[in-house]
């Protein structure tokens, strides 16, 4: 693979796309997104608010602390905060830097405006609506198949904009072009200079918000509580860092995460462990960047697999492939790596998403030693053999297998998930 070829060319452009900084929780932050922009629609304070959202957007927007709230969690004190201070043009970065003035204002909104949530029958795994109304006017704003792609906006009967592109997002790269053996050619091969800014960014970002984690009380403290009880470990070290970008973000910390496949969890988990390792064996800073970048392509590689929501928790696949990652910075071997994201992969698929919260602290920290643990079977002589359970021969089988699972085999796990989760629930106030 030589620079300028069309696979060099779209890997590099894959990285710049899905390696993008996103402060809070990406399912809640795009509701920000989509209320920021229906308010500038609208033209004015929105005076009632309509919220629809499909089912994985409830369950990954109800649970988690929205920054910039004083504390206030789901997908009302996110929509609230995008109405009142959101900044559309920062598209996932939308509720950084709010001043106390406009937090207080946040709070002061969510709890005099009357609001209506209810599910969306869409085909859509991604996709949501909020409308707003003020006097006879109202604005409508849909958002689906990614974090950032407006669908569509309407200003009364008025069409403001439209997106009529097929893939949803206006991409013009081919993820089908991804294998993992191309992903490792890439990693040798590519020119440092093509990939430190995105890479620097991740590095910079993610040990920021882990850091903070690690110094302050987030959510349940996995990241610390892992640490203080393994201190000597690199591979508790690796899972604990981890988790604690994870304690953090899903608490409502502000600090940005760079994110992988549309995740600030998986962002944090294919970079941060490798990273870990990175220092513990003194590894160079070329051999650093060609790892996070293998371990960034495999995860967005097996994920697209699955599909960007699902019941399939996006932990597992990203600790596979930080597993990867760090087979490649101590041994630079291709086996190697293919075999580590198989043998993880072996291990922990099926772990279920049910919702974005505290503990997928924990199954990040899972997932990552997982991963090491898939790494160290192989280097040990061990690993798990085709035909056993749902492995099969050669590793791009596997992973179509992983997909298949998650994205349809585990579609009924997801619809149970969601009934569990709204059970008894009041929809709206």
């Amino acid at each position: 693979m030589k620079r300028g070829d069309r696979l060099y060319t779209a890997y590099c452009r894959i990285l710049e796309q899905e390696l993008l900084p996103a402060t809070g929780c990406t399912e809640p932050i795009a509701l920000a997104l989509c209320a920021a922009k229906a308010r500038r629609a609208l033209g004015a304070l929105p005076e009632k608010i309509v919220i629809e959202v499909s089912g994985n957007i409830l369950k990954n927007a109800k649970c988690v602390t929205v920054p910039n709230t004083n504390g206030m969690k789901g997908i009302e004190a996110a929509v609230c905060a995008g109405v009142v201070a959101g900044r559309e043009e920062r598209a996932l970065d939308v509720l950084a830097g709010l001043t106390e003035t406009q937090i207080g204002q946040i709070t002061a909104y969510h709890a005099r405006t009357p609001i209506r949530l209810a599910l969306l029958d869409a085909s859509e795994l991604l996709d949501m609506i909020v409308t707003v109304f003020a006097g006879e006017h109202r604005a409508c704003v849909r958002l689906n198949k990614h974090h950032t792609h407006i669908h569509s906006i309407f200003r009364d009967d008025q069409c403001l904009y439209l997106d009529k592109t097929e893939d949803g997002a206006g991409e013009t790269v081919d993820y089908g072009l991804l294998t993992v053996r191309d992903i490792y050619e890439f990693a040798q091969c590519v020119e440092i200079r093509d990939i430190r800014p995105v890479i620097e960014r991740q590095i910079r970002e993610n040990t920021a918000i882990a850091e903070e984690g690690m110094r302050h009380a987030w959510g349940a403290n996995v990241g610390k509580t892992i640490l203080k009880n393994h201190p000597d470990s690199i591979k508790e070290r690796a899972c604990a860092y981890a988790a604690a970008g994870s304690d953090a973000r899903m608490s409502g910390c502000d600090l940005p995460v760079v994110i992988n496949s549309g995740s600030g969890n998986q962002g944090l988990t294919v970079s941060l462990p490798v990273l870990v390792y990175a220092q513990a064996h003194r590894c160079d800073q070329d051999t650093l960047y060609r790892a996070l970048a293998l371990s960034n392509l495999c995860a967005v590689h097996i994920k697209d697999a699955i599909g960007r929501l699902s019941a399939f928790c996006g932990a597992v696949t990203a600790g596979s492939a930080a597993g990867a990652g760090i087979a490649y910075l101590l041994t630079g071997d291709f086996s190697t790596v293919a075999h580590t994201i198989v043998n993880s992969l072996a291990i922990v698929s099926g772990m279920i998403c049910d919702g974005a919260k505290p503990s997928c602290a924990a199954k990040i920290a899972a997932s990552v030693q997982a991963g090491i643990m898939g790494l160290e079977l192989y280097m040990n002589e061990q690993q798990f053999y085709a035909g056993e359970g749902i492995i099969s021969k050669g590793i791009e089988k596997t992973i179509q297998n992983i997909g298949l699972l998650g994205r349809e085999g585990m579609r009924e796990t997801d619809r149970k998930i969601l009934e569990i989760l709204t059970a008894g629930q009041e929809q709206g106030k």
